[in-house]
């Protein structure tokens, strides 16, 4: 046998039990054929020393927006006053929809209004969308068009949704370029796979035609589609199949191949923090809102058993603690009606969970899926706006794998910083970006939080017979690094030398 490529000189974490490390590594054929001892003495048509550089898995990103990511809006990030935003949007070049992002209400010292977009828009529908995705502010000439909506400009959830379904579609072009600038960035930090988290319809979607997109693409890196329950549809199907609603072909979780595929079905029960939506079943300190659940109770409920019915993972955005006792309520029924072993269903976010909804979650075999990096960017504001006691129980590690759930690590980007690199170092140091402690016991050890990021992004994403470790037998996705994390003082810092996919190297930006 002839290898493709040898890799020597390697001090690689292989993430398997059986052999936690290893210095060559064969591939044949974009899989991994074996290590040490196994492949030394095979010819390979190409070999290459990596000067003793440290080797992961792949990083995989379990819930991530590729599309929105790389969409180019007018960038709103950091600005702080009306008069910097309208100077940045005036002049905005082209016809048609003034779009810009990064918008962020909190940091304002007088916020945004659909009177001040007025002054600039010379009759332009203007969307400045708000960084959580759950928000937007719009000018006068959008609120016309929303009958039954009384606003200054600024509209949360379903009412968003109204306004930026007035833009939509975006072209099967727009999103092409969108996804592979995405991937471009993604691959300089190590990710070779991603969970695109809501296509077809609801907050995030940008065409009914969206999954068209990904295969025109053919993107570099592996990517997973979570398809929007909001496609759901009733269907004619035999009533012995038990299916009361699915999507066309009855197409769910699984179909594809190893470069694209169906994942979950995406439900969304509440909004989120940054825009004080994330449903809570106590105030935000100082305030008597306790946010807001994404619909109605028995949308939600239905949209579960069905998916559940109809052989979805289901992948279901939970935030707040509200928000979770009510997903746990819906797929503890979904289960009593049909039982499904190993339904992996999925708590998108898990952000705020409190000590008495652990053991259900574990019971349930949900999967949590977190974005660490939300609280090294945000964690200053979501600690005041929870207070002491609930701080501690935002986006948990330490209780969650206690309780011996898989922990799922993802970014949500671009919601906040997409760098898994980052995320691992929050989750073992607990600091935000300011250096304040955010529920520093519910820190991991580096090794867990790797393990997040490979094979329990793996699991989440029913991929861990082929990807998340360093495994004869599996996809050769690898991620080459400047610095072991296990030892570095600074793991966010630590370079990303190269990162591989099916055994082919990809250039870095």
């Amino acid at each position: 046998m002839k290898l493709d490529l040898k890799l020597t000189g390697c001090r690689a974490i292989t993430m398997d039990p059986a052999h936690p490390a290893a210095h060559t590594i064969g591939i044949w054929q974009g899989r991994i054929v074996g290590m040490e001892e196994q492949i030394e003495s095979l010819p390979a048509a190409e070999t290459v020393d990596l000067g003793n550089a440290v080797v992961l898995p792949g990083f995989i990103d379990a819930h991530t927006h590729l599309a929105w990511n790389g969409r180019r809006t007018i960038d709103l990030t950091g600005l702080t006053t009306t008069a910097q935003v309208l100077d940045r949007l005036a002049g905005a070049a082209g016809e048609g929809w003034i779009e810009a992002s990064g918008y962020d209400r909190r940091i304002m010292e007088v916020p945004l209004t659909a009177a001040d977009l007025d002054r600039i828009s010379a009759g332009r529908p203007v969307y400045v969308a708000d960084l959580s995705g759950h928000a937007c502010v719009v000018n006068s000439v959008v609120l016309h068009q929303l009958p039954g909506i009384t606003s200054d400009g600024w509209l949360t959830e379903n009412e968003q949704l109204a306004a930026r379904s007035l833009r939509l579609p975006y072209s099967l072009d727009e999103i092409t370029a969108e996804l592979h600038e995405s991937a471009r960035q993604v691959l300089a930090e190590g990710v070779t796979m991603c969970a695109e988290a809501g296509i077809g319809a609801g907050l995030i979607a940008s065409s009914p035609l969206e999954a068209a997109a990904y295969q025109r693409a053919q993107l570099p890196i592996r990517v997973q589609l979570m398809v929007s329950a909001y496609v759901l549809h009733d269907v004619a199907a035999d009533p012995a199949d038990g299916i009361p609603r699915a999507i066309d072909l009855g197409l769910h979780t699984g179909f594809g191949d190893d470069m694209l595929s169906l994942g979950g079905l995406k439900l969304w029960t509440d909004g989120g923090m940054i825009a004080r939506t994330a449903a809570l079943s106590e105030p935000y300190i100082g305030t008597d809102n306790s946010g807001q659940l994404a619909e109605s109770e028995e949308f939600m409920r239905a949209a579960i058993v069905d998916g559940h019915h109809a052989g979805w993972q289901l992948a279901i955005h939970a935030i707040g603690d509200r928000a979770i006792d009510f997903t746990l309520d819906a797929v503890a029924e979904a289960q009593r009606r049909r039982s499904r072993a190993d339904a992996r269903h999925r708590i998108e976010h898990c952000g705020l969970v409190r000590p008495d909804q652990l053991e259900r979650i574990a019971a349930l075999g949900l999967i949590p899926v977190v974005q660490p990096t939300f609280l090294w960017s945000y964690g200053d504001d979501y600690s005041e706006i929870m207070g002491p006691e609930r701080a501690a129980w935002m986006y948990r590690g330490r209780s969650f794998l206690d309780h011996g759930l898989t922990v799922a690590g993802s970014s949500d980007r671009p919601v906040a910083d997409g760098a898994p690199l980052r995320a691992i170092e929050f989750m073992v140091r607990r600091r935000s970006s300011s250096g304040r402690a955010v529920g520093p016991d519910e820190a991991i050890t580096v090794e867990e939080a790797i393990r997040a990021y490979t094979l329990g992004s793996a699991y989440a994403c029913r991929k861990e017979h082929v990807l998340g470790s360093i495994t004869p037998g599996k996809l050769a996705d690898l991620v080459v690094l400047g610095d072991d994390p296990r030892t570095s003082d600074a793991i966010a810092d630590i370079p990303v030398l190269a990162t591989m996919v099916g055994g082919t190297l990809m250039p870095q930006r």
